[in-house]
């Protein structure tokens, strides 16, 4: 009798506590998603996507056996139509979409430029590389090799 006593108490405890709970667990926000890029790096042509407008390349996918891109939320494969137009060519950054009349380029990441190293940083380099070879005082370290 004493056990089933204690066992009534501990489940009144619980309900207690859940009951108390209810109202906070109600109310709580929406968890965000952790992997989803900040709405500042979506830019503002992620509104778009799904609306009808411009084709918002989201993806490329390039393997031994599939080339296709994700364009609003659809898979196109290399040589497949994405609405009136034919996907004709998938690179690491952009495709092309080939219609009547145009050629469209869709850049996975429209607003990042792909720039050369500037030339002052790599004379710099080669400076320093000449620099360590002459204070060694073996040409060859310059050069990569080693001494024999």
């Amino acid at each position: 009798m004493a056990d089933d006593l204690r066992h009534g108490m501990r489940l009144a405890a619980w309900l207690s506590a859940v009951i108390t709970l209810m109202p906070a667990a109600a109310g709580a926000q929406a968890l965000n998603d952790p992997t989803r890029p900040p709405a500042g790096l979506l830019g503002p042509e992620s509104a778009a996507v799904g609306t009808g407008s411009a084709p918002v390349l989201q993806s490329v996918i390039i393997s031994p056996a599939v080339k296709a891109a994700i364009i609003n939320g659809e898979m196109v494969r290399l040589g497949g139509a994405f609405g009136s137009a034919r996907l004709v060519r998938i690179s690491e950054n952009e495709v092309v979409l080939k219609g009547d009349n145009e050629e469209q380029v869709l850049k996975l990441y429209p607003g990042v430029e792909k720039s050369a190293v500037a030339e002052a940083n790599s004379n710099r380099s080669a400076r320093s590389a000449r620099g360590t070879a002459n204070k060694a005082g073996d040409p060859a370290s310059a050069l990569g090799g080693a001494k024999r």
